[in-house]
């Protein structure tokens, strides 16, 4: 059986993986796990003057779902709070997007599926 710990280092390795993927495609990595009261992004690039909060989500396989289907309206909302925090800590007032990112597989046979501007922050 595996434990939380097992979990942590997976969707680790698979967010170091989505931010190179994303690099390869122009994007420029920013900050990767931040913290805020009530949410985390799991990595924050930069596509041109858009800083681009990246919600990571993997899968396995799909016999439970689609990843994207994880990215519920409470997930949304957790997560706009968690940018509009890190943009305050951070003192910026720029452009912003959310983009998903759905990950099937296990590594090396990985399928990879990138929503660009997937939700806003209304």
């Amino acid at each position: 059986m595996t434990g939380p710990r097992d979990a942590r280092a997976r969707g680790g390795a698979i967010e170091r993986l989505a931010a190179r993927w994303l690099t390869a495609r122009g994007l420029i990595l920013e900050a990767s796990n931040q913290h805020a009261k009530g949410g985390e992004i799991d990595l924050v690039m930069r596509d041109g003057e858009v800083l681009v909060f990246v919600e990571v989500r993997h899968r396995a396989d799909r016999r439970h779902g689609h990843p994207l289907e994880t990215v519920t309206a409470a997930k949304q909302r957790r997560l706009i709070r968690a940018a509009r925090f890190y943009l305050q800590r951070n003192g910026l007032s720029c452009a912003c997007r959310f983009d998903v990112l759905a990950v099937t597989g296990t590594p090396p046979d990985l399928e990879i599926e990138w929503v660009a501007d997937a939700f806003g922050a209304y």
